[in-house]
């Protein structure tokens, strides 16, 4: 086979080639050492000035002011006025974080701000932060603490945690690294203590605790996307958790109980010294010390710096609940019956009886929508081949179709 001529010139500049002068051959054509140089310089100066896409996702990030962002929870979630001015600024100074870059011309660098919520089941911990989530268009992932369990034992590594918000995110990493994970119940990882002895090892507490940290922290983490454990031949995604904000929320039962214990006084006092400090207002005292008492690791409390409370939710909160978010339960049904030309209403005391049973099984604001399916579920069932093309709850049916379905599930 004849020997393939060499090009003895530059098909970019057209110059010839001297002896002292490198040619890089291609296929069909060939560049000197001068126009790669040229070319190399170009390509760098392209990269330099596009923007990235961690900076093409900060350019899309919705910031919004502390004041603003309240004012659009206050249209999704009734009461909760202390927690939610609290997380408002907690959010926004995370964000104005990452958007202000690492560090000021002193070297000041501002430090996560990630969050713990403590209160009731069914206050609304979950709604406010995945609502925050929705508002500022950001990936929102929920992680169960309950499940977690120390590497090489059975259950999941706190590093699931990351695949699921990359999952959220459409497996975009930079786009997930500026999401929100929420930890639920993690009051359920307290690490055993004295009172609650234990002869096996504690895998799905303080071990637990202390593999969360590095995450809490910000560490570059290799995270499988398909779940570590099932899919050991799969490729690892590097995530850097320095910007994902962390919200954890637990029910703390007998919060009060160490809160009132460390300020040396009791739960419900009368006197004038203490007449504050009853069951209803003493948990707005709560602090990381508390926290510790409960069985959180010192190193754990100290990476959520921002603690709030959420209120027992009273008759009146409820209520409210029912008819007034954007989102309210009484709208959805309403709404549910009107894409089949139904025309739904409540009396005011089908309502009363809905929340009344609410605060009789201590459920919170998650107890009225199964309340409300219970009531509606034989009505959504005969309805949309009704001729009858207009309904109303009273009393008496809220009350029939309520104790109908607890006498059947009592006697299944």
């Amino acid at each position: 086979m004849a020997k393939k001529k060499e090009t003895d010139f530059c098909n970019f500049c057209g110059e010839p080639i001297t002896p002292d002068t490198l040619l890089i051959h291609g296929e069909s054509a060939a560049i000197c050492e001068n126009c790669a140089n040229r070319v190399n310089e170009i390509v760098s100066e392209f990269h330099k000035n596009r923007p990235s896409k961690n900076q093409n996702h900060l350019q899309e990030l919705k910031l919004i002011k502390p004041k603003e962002l309240k004012a659009k929870l206050d249209e999704y979630v009734i009461g909760q006025e202390e927690a939610k001015k609290v997380i408002s600024v907690a959010v926004y100074n995370h964000y104005k974080r990452i958007l202000s870059g690492k560090a000021d011309d002193k070297g000041v660098e501002i430090e996560k701000s990630n969050i713990i919520l403590v209160g009731e089941t069914g206050t609304g911990k979950t709604l406010i932060a995945r609502t925050i989530a929705k508002l500022l268009d950001i990936p929102f992932c929920i992680a169960d603490a309950t499940v977690f369990t120390e590497a090489g034992y059975v259950g999941e590594d706190v590093e699931s945690i990351l695949t699921r918000l990359l999952q959220a995110a459409d497996y975009d990493v930079h786009k997930a690294e500026m999401g929100i994970v929420f930890i639920d119940e993690i009051d359920k990882i307290a690490r055993k203590g004295a009172d609650n002895p234990s002869i096996t090892r504690d895998v799905s507490g303080e071990g637990v605790q202390q593999s969360l940290l590095k995450l809490l922290e910000g560490a570059t983490v290799n995270v499988p996307p398909q779940g570590g454990r099932k899919h050991p031949e799969q490729k690892f995604t590097v995530v850097n958790t320095q910007n994902i904000l962390f919200i954890a929320s637990g029910a703390f039962n007998s919060m009060d109980k160490i809160i009132a214990e460390r300020m040396n006084t009791n739960v419900i006092g009368y006197n004038k010294k203490n007449r504050q400090l009853d069951k209803e207002n003493i948990m707005k005292y709560i602090s990381a010390q508390d926290l510790k008492s409960f069985g959180l690791i010192p190193e754990l409390c100290g990476r959520f710096p921002v603690i709030t409370y959420l209120n027992a939710l009273d008759r009146d909160a409820l209520q409210k609940i029912l008819l007034e978010p954007k989102n309210a339960l009484i709208k959805q049904y309403i709404y549910l019956l009107e894409l089949d030309g139904i025309k739904l209403e409540f009396t005011q005391e089908a309502l009363d009886y809905i929340v009344d049973k609410a605060i009789e099984l201590k459920l919170g604001a998650r107890g009225l929508r199964s309340i409300i399916e219970k009531i509606m579920t034989d009505l959504m069932y005969e309805a949309p081949a009704s001729k009858k093309k207009n309904f109303s709850i009273d009393l008496k049916y809220a009350q029939t179709q309520f104790e109908s379905s607890i006498f059947s599930f009592l006697n299944s």
